[in-house]
């Protein structure tokens, strides 16, 4: 049987910082992924942050892969945070950037296929001069314990021993249901989100958000668009595309079963946010069926292939970089020259295609995942036995208003975890007593664990200050005298640390309510915001355009088994899987496995696993 000091056993974000930092301090390990490659199967909001917290360190991307910020595996850094109240066509802006900038040294808008390749490559590299890396395309099956070690089988590989084990496998991590290290999360404990990648071209997006090449934009939106569910909506700019989606408490969602295409279907319909997300799209005309059919398919095979080198070209010709790399190649001469064949093509397609050009939105993925909220569902032990606990399968992540943390969660995380395999690998101790307890002090000793656990009063003072303009008489008696009382900084500290003593689950009621995410924005909206006008109405896809767009590697055996077809929750389900796996039959809930993108909204009442190695969804940008 093979054997080895670490398995980590997920290749996420938080998982390769582990293999990395390990390798850093030349210790051998090797990774488990599921996907065919690192970044297959991840997604994310998302924004990776560097922090530089008051109190305490946080081992930070850049820590951990000196070369990331010469080498960018990211989208753009986001230099506007602005948060919006929506009402039909009314908005209200609130500037939270301070906010975004507060504590830390940047914050970068990622897509997870592109950053956590980069990270696995820098990893594996680093791991195979000590003895380890990468292996992929395997899925853990069971995991059991001889002679202190771990043995660890799976549905690809031969069983393999491991004296330590980082648990990286995210939300619902299988490891923590095997070991029963905790309880599957309940869904107060968990947003769920659902995210669209839009396509639009790099200078379009700098001229429509007002941003420079090297800067990006974060917008949040509440009220309205919210469907009257505990959340809200966002949209952060990339490099070519946006992402755009919506985050909301998943018992809010069992309260009131919405379609979480719905959900994202809403923001998109928001004037504002169709504004920012339109473009010019070809559509192609019907093809006369009078025509031979080898006509028609000639012609279809003409339009497919023109509107396709209008695209590549149209998108060659709104970045600088791609239209310097055709100059530099001798395909162009100049700028002119690439605007003179793009207008060709164009005017080929309309003349003798009949092809039209129309303002709409272009949709390239679609994606959904459960997010734990680490004031909620953080272990206060996460380890059992020799196995460390690690990001989303720790319950670890930060959700405090518009502040929304967890690939930096992660990453801290796995530091954490390594340095403790480290130094127990040193001591050849991997007891609960060294090695987990090592953990977990080292896990309460980082800056995140305390955001999770208190409210940050200088935190608190940049979100006043921001809200300054808003109408007091709006926002209410519930929180009006609140509102008053924090203007002060003397009362603000003292309420804050009584605050503090009560907890958070005293506060989060209060807080996080109807209220606040929906009637008090759509007033907000109503009174004080400016009017917006959107110039078309998007043509968004049906969740079956949406399925029909992702890739998967399918797999004939199911990796989700229903407990109980009776029950309220799996009812509610056929309303609140994101791609419709579930459906009702003679009264029972009935799944087919097959369009299933694997973000384990039915995981508490179902027996649910990752699929098998290479199987399943495969996301293109994450």
């Amino acid at each position: 049987m093979e054997h080895y000091d670490v398995a980590i056993i997920g290749g996420g974000s938080a998982g390769l910082a582990a293999l990395k930092q390990l390798s850093n301090l030349n210790k051998q390990a090797i990774l488990i992924e599921a996907g065919k490659k690192a970044g297959s199967k991840n997604i994310s909001g998302g924004i990776l942050y560097s922090k530089k917290p008051k109190h305490g360190k946080t081992f930070n991307v850049e820590d951990v892969y000196p070369e990331f910020l010469q080498d960018t595996p990211v989208e753009r850094r986001i230099t506007q945070y602005m948060l919006h109240a929506t009402s039909r066509d009314k908005v209200f802006t609130m500037n939270l950037t301070a906010a975004h900038e507060y504590q830390a040294n940047f914050g970068y808008s990622v897509l997870l296929n592109k950053l956590n390749g980069w990270f696995a490559k820098q990893a594996s590299e680093s791991a195979e001069r000590q003895g380890g890396g990468i292996v992929s395309g395997v899925h853990v099956r069971s995991l059991n314990w001889q002679n202190e070690k771990t043995v660890i089988e799976t549905d690809e590989i031969e069983p393999f021993e491991a004296k330590a084990v980082i648990a990286a496998d995210g939300v619902n991590s299988e490891l923590a249901e095997m070991t029963g290290a905790r309880a599957k999360f309940t869904p107060e404990q968990l947003y769920q989100g659902v995210k669209v990648i839009v396509k639009l071209p790099e200078e379009i997006i700098e001229q429509r958000f007002g941003i420079g090449p090297d800067e990006g934009a974060a917008h949040l939106f509440a009220g309205d668009v919210t469907l009257n569910h505990i959340g809200g909506g966002f949209l952060y700019t990339n490099l070519d595309t946006l992402s755009v989606g919506a985050v909301y408490h998943y018992d809010s969602l069992m309260e009131r079963p919405s379609e979480p295409y719905t959900l994202v279907n809403a923001l998109i319909k928001n004037p504002l946010v169709a504004e920012f997300i339109k473009d010019q799209v070809a559509v192609k005309e019907e093809i006369d069926k009078n025509l031979p059919k080898e006509e028609q398919l000639r012609t279809r095979f003409a339009v497919s292939k023109l509107i396709k080198t209008w695209n590549e070209l149209r998108d060659s010709y709104h970045s600088r970089a791609a239209r310097k790399k055709l100059i530099e190649s001798g395909k162009y001469k100049s700028e002119e020259e690439i605007r003179a064949r793009l207008d060709y093509v164009q005017n080929e397609l309309a003349t003798k295609y009949y092809t039209k050009f129309v303002t709409d939105y272009v949709e390239l993925e679609y994606g959904a995942k459960l997010v734990p909220d680490g004031k909620r569902c953080a272990m206060k032990k996460p380890y059992y036995k020799n196995i460390l606990f690690v990001g989303d399968a720790a319950g670890r992540g930060i959700f405090i208003g518009p502040r929304i943390e967890g690939l930096n969660v992660g990453i801290d995380d796995g530091v954490r975890a390594a340095n403790a395999v480290a130094r127990a690998i040193d001591r050849n101790n991997f007891s609960t007593q060294f090695m987990g307890e090592s953990y977990s002090q080292s896990i309460e000793e980082s800056p995140y664990t305390r955001d999770m656990k208190e409210i940050d009063k200088d935190y608190l003072k940049i979100f006043l200050d921001a809200a300054k303009d808003v109408p007091k008489d709006i926002i209410g008696q519930r929180y009006g005298m609140v509102f008053r009382l924090m203007s002060s900084g003397t009362l603000r500290g003292l309420a804050v640390g009584f605050a503090n003593i009560l907890g958070y689950d005293k506060l989060l009621p209060l807080v996080e309510s109807e209220d606040t995410y929906v009637q008090v924005p759509i007033e907000l909206a109503e009174k004080t915001g400016r009017q917006v006008q959107a110039t078309y109405e998007p043509t968004i896809p049906t969740i079956a355009q949406r399925i029909a767009q992702l890739k998967y590697d399918d797999d004939r055996v199911s990796h989700i088994k229903v407990l109980n077809p009776k029950s309220e929750f799996m009812k509610k389900m056929v309303t609140l899987c994101p791609t419709l796996c579930y459906s009702m039959e003679g009264g029972d809930v009935t799944l087919q496995h097959e369009a299933c993108i694997e973000c384990g909204s039915c995981a508490k009442e179902t027996e649910w696993r990752h699929p098998r190695g290479e199987k399943g969804v495969i996301y293109q940008y994450g």
